[in-house]
């Protein structure tokens, strides 16, 4: 019996996992905005063509705008939720690598004495945290494909 990994906030230290979590994330709110906006769509047209017998053309609108409106506000909220995982990847870019990179390499060249160079960002010697991902931004798995959040998870309690 395998268990789930428990969440830590460790998990989203490195920006593949952020990009690979951000990516289904994102997948998962847009395929939940796809279902609304069907049901939508066929409450609609349901509702437009086969109007409840014995409502006035007042009581018809207000009932169907009660209907109509807050599957109207669901879909736009997760299609508003979808976009800010693209924030949210942004945000977690810059604020734990970018910002902290520059503020080391610029505190780095005030403490180098004259004539020595601060090392190349990537090389390594800034530790783990600062070191760049795969190429295409994407985390890669051995068989070139894009591995999902839950999966590099599995291979990091695995390992």
């Amino acid at each position: 019996m395998t268990t789930a990994p428990q969440w830590s906030g460790e998990m989203l230290d490195r920006p593949e996992m952020v990009q690979a979590f951000s990516a289904q994330l994102r997948q998962v709110l847009a395929s939940h905005a796809d279902y609304v906006a069907r049901i939508r769509r066929d409450a609609e047209a349901m509702w437009d063509e086969n109007p409840p017998e014995g409502y006035s053309t007042f009581e018809a609108w207000w009932r169907a705008k009660w209907v109509k409106g807050p599957l109207a506000d669901i879909q736009e909220h997760l299609e508003k939720a979808a976009a800010l995982t693209f924030r949210l990847e942004a945000r977690y870019r810059k604020g734990r690598h970018e910002i902290p990179a520059r503020r080391l390499a610029a505190k780095q060249a005030k403490e180098l004495p004259q004539g020595q160079q601060a090392p190349v960002l990537g090389s390594g010697q800034f530790g783990r945290r600062t070191q760049p991902g795969p190429a295409s931004g994407a985390a890669a798995g051995q068989d070139g494909a894009a591995d999902g959040f839950l999966d590099m998870i599995r291979k990091d309690h695995s390992a």
